[in-house]
């Protein structure tokens, strides 16, 4: 089995016998090189002004967001146009396994893991990455998707100062993402108590940002979830956005539904007021009744 990159960015995987039972499999994974923005996801009902305009203020007000969503929900994408809200002057470290963001801004420096060579030596995984990442002095840490113990580094990250870090997990909800990131950081094995790890989560993570495909192959955010904190053992969640399914059209057999405000302010609204975003409180209260 190998795993490779072509020159334009494509991934490639290829694997032969015995492990390839048919015979020589290759697949390519290639890239649009068009650089979608956020504009393109509200075009698509992908989510609302008023759900993007939420979430560049999260963004530049250095909240820490997570994006979680099943494979090919649209997970990289998101975090790559969240990325771009990242003002100018702040220095970025990426960090990836295969390296698919495309920052826009001046000051970015792109990490990517190494795989072990033929002996089994020499390799740099996440882990080893993010850890190196705070000697390096960012601003902000964007790591492309936490899948093992990286989780656990990445969360001492975000709560010792490196505030608006940015990352994805594989998930099929908000509540499952806690879930996952609880595994993982187990997976660290430094043998912490569950309720340390959880009250970490708690203290770290600001917002989740669940992404989803859905029956009729479109993309949307379909929650908006805020953590605010712990009750006894368990984490505190409540949704700001939600999307609503209504059905499949019977004419274009796509999906109907819209998306919706839950009517609750969140909590760290002080924190978008000291960065000068001052959202005004229709955009948690009433519904939008626009069908997508």
């Amino acid at each position: 089995m190998v795993d490779a990159r072509l020159p334009d960015g494509s991934r490639v995987n290829a694997v032969i016998p015995p492990c390839a039972i048919d015979g020589p499999t290759l697949t390519i994974r290639r890239f649009s090189k068009e650089k979608l923005g956020v504009e393109d996801l509200i075009r698509f009902g992908s989510l609302t002004p008023q759900m993007a305009e939420f979430l560049r203020a999260c963004v530049v007000s250095r909240l820490n967001i997570v994006v979680s969503g099943g494979t090919g929900s649209g997970k990289t994408t998101l975090l790559n146009i969240l990325s771009r809200f990242i003002p100018e002057g702040e220095r970025i470290v990426t960090i990836e396994d295969a390296a698919e963001l495309q920052l826009q801004q001046r000051h970015v420096v792109r990490l990517e893991a190494k795989p072990a060579e033929v002996d089994g030596t020499g390799r740099v995984g996440i882990r080893d990455l993010v850890i190196n990442s705070l000697r390096m002095r960012p601003d902000r840490i964007v790591v492309g998707e936490v899948r093992g113990g990286e989780a656990l580094d990445m969360l001492q990250a975000m709560n010792t100062g490196h505030d608006g870090s940015l990352t994805t997990a594989h998930a099929n909800s908000p509540r499952d993402c806690l879930a996952r990131l609880e595994t993982m950081a187990l997976m660290a094995g430094m043998e912490l108590p569950l309720k340390v790890i959880r009250e970490q989560i708690a203290s770290a993570v600001d917002l989740i940002v669940q992404t989803s495909r859905l029956r009729d192959g479109s993309r949307k955010v379909i929650q908006i979830s805020e953590i605010q904190g712990m009750e006894g053992d368990t984490i505190v969640m409540q949704d700001i956005f939600v999307f609503r399914e209504h059905g499949l059209d019977p004419d274009t057999g796509r999906v109907v539904g819209e998306f919706m405000p839950t009517g609750v302010r969140p909590r760290f609204t002080p924190r978008l007021e000291q960065a000068g975003f001052n959202l005004p409180p229709e955009i948690f209260m009433s519904p939008n009744r626009r069908l997508y």
